[in-house]
């Protein structure tokens, strides 16, 4: 039926043209912002899982500095043992040339007490961020603890997420400490008193490598000092490099295990990028095939509108 009141053909192209023009404003924002979901409108569900997984990418993300920064810390305590070793090596060699008969003990000694400070030295510089492994103060409230802890993991289950941490036991790494009421076998590696027989740490020990201050170390000038007591000397620096060499060989274990969690953490962030990807990013070429599509539909529409309003003016042959 015709109608001048109601044109049922140009209302259908209009409302088609309109859908059409809908579906183009929607398929332009998804390529100008490359979403499919870009808000909870879109799809309520796929957003609300995209958000939170962009929020744990993001913990994940600090959790990635704090290994960096674990792994510095333990990198330089490492580096600092293991110069402290070679100096041990340096200063063992000094002894054993002390053992020779005829050897000037005074100048070697002269050598021996640079080395003692060099120790020192290595030990106080081995900081990162305020932390330093090998010269600690083990007196309460200075804030030391045996057992470091490096953020490693975050995770969720459910609504409840959960911070994982490797425990690095430093308590038999440190070479001084500062605690002047630490018993005599708990000054460190270097200052604990050392048995003469054995060269093992011991309360009863007489023997110190090297002290905090330089104070009642090991010292061959001495005219008292035989080649009993060299040979003891010798064998407390070969004890000392052995407990310094576990103490690196922790170390280096420590820090493969932040670099094998710091590459998981990375490649855990990229698959939840990828999963994030899968459920909120647009297809660029389906979109810009859908571009292309909508195009040549809104172009029939607006002829197809143009024809119907056109019927209404064909009434009037009908009055000629």
């Amino acid at each position: 039926m015709n109608s001048i009141n109601t044109n049922f053909a140009a209302m259908t192209a209009l409302q088609s043209l309109n859908q059409t023009n809908k579906n183009m404003i929607e398929t332009q924002s998804r390529i100008s912002t490359g979403y499919r979901v870009g808000e909870a409108s879109d799809n309520a569900a796929y957003w609300s899982m995209a958000t939170t997984m962009r929020s744990d990418n993001k913990s994940l993300s600090a959790v990635s500095d704090a290994l960096g920064l674990g792994a510095a810390t333990v990198d330089v305590a490492y580096v600092a043992m293991e110069k402290s070793i070679d100096v041990m090596t340096d200063l063992q060699k000094k002894l054993v040339l002390a053992r020779q008969p005829g050897a000037d003990r005074a100048k070697i000694q002269t050598e021996i007490d640079e080395l003692q400070n060099q120790l020192r030295s290595i030990s106080t510089s081995a900081s990162f961020t305020g932390e330093n492994w090998l010269n600690v103060d083990t007196t309460a409230g200075s804030g030391y603890t045996a057992s470091e802890e490096v953020v490693a993991s975050f995770s969720r289950s459910g609504n409840t997420v959960s911070v994982g941490t490797i425990s690095i036991d430093v308590s038999s790494t440190f070479l001084f400490n500062q605690n002047g009421a630490a018993t005599a076998d708990a000054r460190g590696i270097l200052a604990s008193n050392r048995v003469a027989a054995t060269g093992a740490i011991g309360v009863a020990g007489t023997i110190v490598i090297a002290s905090t201050t330089g104070a009642g170390e090991m010292d061959i000038s001495g005219a008292a000092i035989t080649e009993t007591n060299i040979d003891e000397f010798i064998e407390a620096v070969n004890q000392a490099i052995q407990e310094m060499t576990d103490a690196a060989t922790n170390l280096g274990a420590a820090k493969s295990r932040i670099d094998l969690q710091s590459e998981f953490v990375s490649n855990l962030s990229d698959a939840i990028d990828r999963g994030i990807s899968t459920l909120v990013d647009a297809d660029m070429n389906e979109e810009s095939t859908r571009m292309q599509a909508l195009q040549v539909q809104q172009q029939l529409g607006i002829q197809a509108l143009s024809l119907a309003n056109q019927n209404s003016q064909n009434i009037l042959s009908l009055f000629r």
